[in-house]
């Protein structure tokens, strides 16, 4: 018995073996923990200022890494230019002139809103209260509701039990802005809202909260579109709103102990006045190109988006090492591990686009203009795989610093899925974690980086991910606490993923539609 053991052994290995890919292997060694080390000490330094879409250091870090892709032998994508470059409307912070019933509130006080909305006048005589707006499939709200054309109200957060006397505050469920607040605000677009207003439990810490982001400009491509604003207002506006016919903690209780939907028409005069200051700014996208073989015109992109928040001060800067200067050495590796491959003989079957993208953090607009305005066509393009956060360790995975969460993989194509599964498995044994992949998730992941530019446009994606860490979004976001171990086993992965999608004889088909 022993013997057939050691036998069966020894075949299962060889069949192992047999599936694995040698030049694979041997050009996945490329990819190392020292250079992405290299690059990241750079482009997370200090003086790249935080690579604020449009500023100095941004400019100087697409300098960078255009740089190490000409030093890798990537040639230019066109003629002489590494540069894919777009104009973007900058809106300075300026908030919104709210009256109801003849009172003037105060910005960032009273009520705030993010830079950015729609310049437009809205005038109304009735707000519409709808409890918590919409929320999962057990509570919703809008179910056979009419809000189009309405200045409609919402509470921030959820409902809980019956059984319990608190309730799920926004302050609890804000964190990134939450998919909470997306899901709200999207439903209420789609509905046809004309402006959404949604009362936060405690303003003032909110507005401390989201300090930087308020007193930051904002960035837009250009666009004729008018788009629905929303404001978060205290409270006590909501209260006033309500003219002492009810009030908001009177409502969170009800509809806690009920957990029915609760609506409310109310007759009150609202006009919201917004202007913006706007002056315009050119940012890029970076990208380098490998053309492929017998299947050249299908093309495989790697994106990583390389901006930042930028400083508040020369004191106070976000370097983003992690966010996302960890995806961005990535896709630097493995331009570079490609393109060692093609010059020794062994390149892709499948075109290769290498895509750094700004404007990220600003409403993922670098991408938002390369699907608009595509170097290749989009209906060539077989996937997008998606680097954002790789390089820290969160608290679920405190003890496993080997594992990646991946998003998107089976919502487009279930092939996909599959090859990422086997490749895996064939070569990298990490822990592949699908919570964030899960529709319901409330951080809503899927939807909140670049690859869901791609994904709207029928283009099948994987997106990968470390989580969150207390140094999300940070000024203490920096190199030293990066592990690039884990950036180097991922970054394999994601090349062993790519090398497969690339000289595999089949295109992965669009097989799903998963939301």
């Amino acid at each position: 018995m022993r013997k057939l053991i050691v036998i069966f052994f020894f075949i299962t290995t060889a069949l192992f073996a047999q599936q694995q890919d040698s030049i694979a292997i041997r050009y996945s060694k490329i990819i190392t923990a020292s250079n992405l080390s290299k690059d990241l000490h750079v482009i997370a330094s200090d003086k790249y200022e935080g690579r604020e879409t449009g500023k100095k250091g941004q400019k100087k870090a697409a300098k960078y890494i255009a740089k190490q892709f000409m030093a890798a032998g990537i040639p230019p994508y066109k003629e002489d230019t590494y540069y894919q470059e777009f104009l973007l409307n900058v809106i300075s912070p300026k908030p919104a002139e709210v009256s109801i019933n003849g009172k003037l509130y105060k910005g960032n006080k009273d009520y705030y809103s993010y830079p950015g909305e729609t310049e437009q006048t809205i005038e109304a005589g009735n707000i519409f209260f709808l409890g918590y707006g919409i929320q999962e499939d057990r509570y919703n709200d809008y179910k056979d509701t009419n809000v189009k054309g309405k200045v409609l109200m919402i509470l921030s957060g959820e409902p809980v039990s019956k059984d319990s006397l608190s309730l799920v505050t926004g302050k609890e469920t804000k964190s990134m802005w939450s998919g909470y607040y997306r899901t709200k605000s999207k439903k209420a677009k789609e509905a046809g809202v004309k402006v959404l207003l949604i009362v936060e439990d405690d303003i003032s810490d909110d507005i401390l909260d989201n300090k930087h982001r308020l007193e930051t400009s904002r960035m837009e491509l250009e666009s004729n579109k008018v788009e629905m604003p929303t404001l978060f207002i205290s409270k006590q506006m909501a209260n006033d709103i309500f003219q002492n016919k009810t009030n908001v903690d009177e409502i969170q209780q009800k509809i806690s102990n009920t957990q029915t939907p609760l609506s409310i028409d109310i007759k009150t005069d609202i006009v919201i006045n917004i202007k913006n200051d706007i002056k315009k700014v050119s940012s890029e996208n970076v990208l380098g190109y490998i053309e492929g073989g017998d299947l050249k015109d299908q093309l495989i992109i790697v994106t990583a988006h390389y901006d930042h928040l930028g400083m508040e001060s020369r004191k106070t800067i976000f370097n983003g090492a992690d966010d996302d200067g960890s995806g961005t050495v990535a896709v630097i590796a493995l331009a570079e591990a490609f393109a060692k491959a093609k010059k020794e003989g062994f390149g892709p079957r499948r075109s290769m686009l290498f895509m750094t993208v700004a404007g990220e953090e600003k409403g993922l607009l670098g991408s938002s203009y390369y699907v608009e305005h595509p170097v290749f066509p989009l209906a060539n393009t077989v996937c997008d795989l998606n680097i954002d956060m790789i390089g820290r360790i969160d608290e679920k995975h405190s003890k496993n610093p080997n594992y990646i969460y991946l998003i998107g993989s089976d919502k487009l194509s279930s092939k996909l899925h599959s090859i990422s599964e086997n490749v895996n498995k064939t070569y990298s044994n990490l822990e592949l974690d699908y919570t964030y992949n899960d529709e319901k998730d409330k951080n809503r992941f899927y939807y909140r980086s670049d690859h869901y530019n791609f994904a709207k446009k029928g283009i099948p994606v994987i997106f990968y991910f470390n989580g969150v860490h207390e140094d999300y979004h940070k000024e203490t976001d920096d190199v030293k606490k990066i592990n690039f171990e884990k950036i180097e086993h991922i970054s394999r992965f994601i090349f062993f993923t790519a090398w497969e999608l690339a000289n595999r004889n089949e295109r992965i088909i669009v097989d799903s539609n998963k939301k």
